[in-house]
């Protein structure tokens, strides 16, 4: 399959092939769906944490007799009800990591999400930044022309170094380089846009 690789200065640029294994992959949503909640629980740092009764420091006698005073029977002062005591249902700290997934399922899941991106028109490929932008404006003005405003741009190195000082307080913008791609941004912003050599390099990547 072939890409129309576009160009900030808006002269034509030559098509570029891609793999019909990473970019024609008919997406599965169940699969995309298991990447996304195991990357969100790695975002949340389960810190939190409470004592349960049995964390409780303390006498674990009998607090007084269970018939004859009138009142509910207890055993001891480490139950949820009394202050001081455990708490009932409460965060427990990292017990509660979400279960792994193994390297192949991030990598299918990653090949199905730029898949559901081409199918859907929102993959597009630039040409790699030879020269330093320095004007905010200019950028700007290509991202309006080609209808680019929301957007995730993977780069190479070179290109990044490039960009970064002009891009990086346009709003609704994210710039990562090639070996940080992950589903949750890919997903998270409406385009994506590669430059040729990080789009080669990812290919070369999940190809192996």
């Amino acid at each position: 399959m072939k890409l129309q690789v576009i160009n900030i200065e808006a002269k034509k640029s030559d098509n570029i092939e891609l793999s019909d294994k990473i970019f024609s992959v008919d997406p599965n949503k169940n699969v995309i769906q298991s990447v996304i909640d195991w990357q969100l629980s790695r975002f949340k740092s389960r810190t939190a944490k409470t004592k349960q009764r049995n964390e409780v420091i303390g006498s674990t006698a009998k607090i007084y007799a269970q018939k004859g005073t009138g009142g509910a029977r207890h055993s001891s002062r480490k139950a949820p009800i009394f202050v001081g005591g455990g708490v009932a249902h409460g965060p427990k700290g990292s017990v509660y990591k979400i279960k792994k997934i193994n390297k192949k399922i991030k990598k299918i899941g990653l090949v199905h999400a730029l898949s559901q991106k081409y199918k859907s028109n929102s993959l597009f490929v630039i040409e790699d930044f030879k020269k330093e932008i320095e004007k905010t404006k200019l950028f700007n003005q290509f991202l309006e022309k080609n209808k680019l405003k929301n957007s995730l741009i993977i780069l190479d190195k070179n290109s990044k170094i490039k960009i970064i000082k002009s891009v990086r307080n346009i709003p609704n913008l994210k710039i990562i380089e090639q070996e940080g791609v992950n589903i949750y941004d890919l997903l998270k912003y409406k385009n994506v846009i590669f430059t040729i050599t990080s789009i080669k390099t990812l290919q070369d990547r999940l190809s192996k």
